[in-house]
């Protein structure tokens, strides 16, 4: 680690590699060791060494995977947008350093797009990509805002920060930065993530445009949402009551009755657009 970091925080989760024996034998006197009970995820390691580090008084907190993926040498940079540019939190991105991509197993980079967008329009970070990049950095002062025990402990957790620092209106910016890809293997599940993480972003959308746009301050955006649902439910559900019931009857449907389930249908479609384009536009700059 570069001389510049004043404190190093590392939380053994009850890995089975030697990491524990390894750090206690580095002889860093900036090295605290923390270790777990009990497994609890990547999330919820990362809070304790987040409280940790609020603890010591930091003023800026990075989070580095002990993966060997995230190289040190580039510490830097997300501190530049912290210190020069005064943002409030920093993140990687692998798809800005394109040469890394080539090494990206073609899974992950599949998953990665496909989770990304869905976490720009759960997190309200439309200009933030790669949302999964766990190499961060953040002002302590915003850490101290979150709710540290409300956010994911496990895989979701990266995702899950950025939709709740979307609730204060922090600035987020993506910096370039490539991933060292060897022979590690995940554990993160395909198909787990790929049926829990759409019904979690979901949950999470709901929650922040609440919070957001409901509870903190009422705004048009979620009247034009929740209007939108409603009208391009009923349309969607009473057009297929209507298409149903034609195939058993074998009998037309009237251009009126066909009428009810359309115009609701446009209208609310049209709704939940301009809905998103004003969520956009409030995107933290």
């Amino acid at each position: 680690m570069p001389q510049f970091v004043d404190h190093m925080v590392l939380v053994d989760d009850c890995s089975g590699d030697g990491t524990l024996q390894v750090a206690l034998a580095c002889g860093d006197p900036r090295l605290t060791v923390l270790t777990t009970p009990h497994n609890q995820g990547v999330g919820g390691a990362t809070i304790l060494g987040y409280q940790t580090a609020i603890e010591l008084k930091s003023d800026i907190v990075v989070k580095m995977d002990g993966d060997g993926q995230m190289a040190p040498e580039y510490l830097s940079l997300l501190l530049d947008a912290i210190v020069d540019q005064n943002f409030d939190y920093a993140k990687g991105n692998r798809f800005l350093a394109g040469a890394s991509l080539g090494f990206m197993p073609r899974h992950r980079l599949l998953g990665n797009i496909l989770l990304t967008f869905m976490t720009k329009l759960a997190s309200g970070y439309w200009h933030i990509f790669d949302p999964q990049n766990g190499y961060t950095a953040i002002k302590a002062d915003a850490l101290r805002l979150l709710n540290l025990e409300t956010i994911h402990k496990r895989f979701f957790f990266e995702n899950d920060m950025l939709i709740h620092l979307n609730l204060f209106g922090l600035r987020v910016k993506d910096v370039a930065i490539p991933a060292r890809y060897g022979e590690e293997k995940s554990d993160l599940n395909p198909l787990k993530v790929g049926v829990t993480f759409p019904l979690l972003l979901l949950r999470r959308f709901f929650y922040r445009i609440y919070q957001r746009y409901v509870l903190r301050d009422f705004a048009a955006i979620a009247l034009f949402l929740f209007l939108g649902l409603i009208l391009f439910g009923w349309g969607a559900l009473f057009g297929t009551y209507l298409w149903i019931e034609a195939i058993i009857t074998g009998s037309l449907t009237p251009t009126g009755t066909i009428m009810l389930a359309l115009l609701p249908l446009i209208l609310g479609f049209q709704l939940l657009l301009q809905a998103i384009v004003l969520d956009i536009q409030e995107t933290p700059r």
